[in-house]
């Protein structure tokens, strides 16, 4: 198929910038985000409350940029291997998230929704099975959520040194299984894809229509571009799978505590945050015939 005349969507998380994201500092990272040329924007709900809906959907709007909201897993929120009032509370935060992105405009919430970051343990395969049943069956009323809001949850499969839970691809999609549909798939980091998977592109590929949403970095963590992942064939597999989507940069700021230990941001990822977007934004600019919808 001919390449389109749109261009792919290019986005940026504001955990480049800052963490928490809340309606004091919102106003002027759009403008930094707006301001640097990128088409969207990806907004952290780290506590329901930090965003006024209202004053989010329009300062949004305001900035021209497509919105996407991501959730973070901190500290006592689990869907699995817990006590019921944690789930109860995971679930609300999740429905908070949903709400937000109904509110602003946003087509999808992304995340590693079924554990805090940084849980491991150990599980046989029975005890996994065990694990992902119930995780499905805490997990759905969130689903049911979103589906009724018009929004569709990607769950992200993290990096080994931050769950034992999901790790790939494949085991997300079996993890998932029956509730796998319009408004529920994957979400995908190419810094986890980079650790976990044999091939980036071919889990794209076993994604296939089930992906929802793109993040991108270098493999350091740092802006994508001189790095060591093979962006053409990543490009390619997105095309072959028909997402049509935004990339999204994502990395982080290591002036934030909270934030930088929960990803294991040890050291500056760039000589600033502006400069990181801004170096990522102009490698995936200049990939522009590869990045054009197809």
């Amino acid at each position: 198929m001919p390449a389109s005349s749109r261009p792919r969507a290019l986005g940026v998380n504001t955990w480049v910038w800052t963490s928490p994201l809340t309606d004091a500092n919102l106003p002027g990272l759009l403008d930094t985000v707006a301001g640097l040329g990128f088409d969207a924007v990806e907004l952290p709900l780290e506590q329901v409350g930090d965003l006024d809906p209202a004053r989010t959907a329009a300062a949004v709007a305001a900035s021209g940029l497509a919105p996407y909201v991501v959730g973070a897993m901190a500290p006592g929120r689990d869907l699995v291997a817990t006590d019921a009032a944690t789930v109860a509370g995971t679930q609300d935060y999740l429905r908070g998230c949903v709400d937000l992105a109904a509110a602003v405009g946003a087509s999808s919430v992304c995340g590693p929704f079924y554990a805090q970051t940084g849980r491991v343990w150990r599980m046989t395969a029975a005890e996994r099975d065990a694990a992902y049943d119930e995780w499905r069956g805490h997990l759905a009323p969130v689903a049911d959520h979103a589906a009724a809001a018009g929004v569709a949850i990607g769950i992200e499969p993290l990096n080994r040194y931050e769950t034992s839970f999901l790790n790939t691809v494949d085991q997300a999609l079996t993890a998932l299984g029956p509730l796998l549909g319009p408004h529920l798939g994957l979400a995908l980091d190419t810094y986890h894809l980079g650790i976990e998977e044999r091939s980036t592109a071919d889990a794209v590929r076993r994604a296939g229509r089930h992906l929802v949403h793109v993040q991108v970095c270098g493999n350091d963590r740092g802006a994508p571009g001189g790095d060591q992942t093979d962006w053409p064939a990543l490009l390619a597999a997105l095309d072959e799978v028909g997402y049509a989507g935004a990339l999204n940069i994502e990395s982080f700021t290591p002036d934030n505590a909270v934030i930088a230990v929960a990803a294991s941001i040890w050291r500056p990822l760039a000589d600033s945050p502006d400069d990181l977007a801004r170096d990522g934004l102009a490698f995936l600019r200049s990939l522009d015939g590869d990045l054009r919808v197809r």
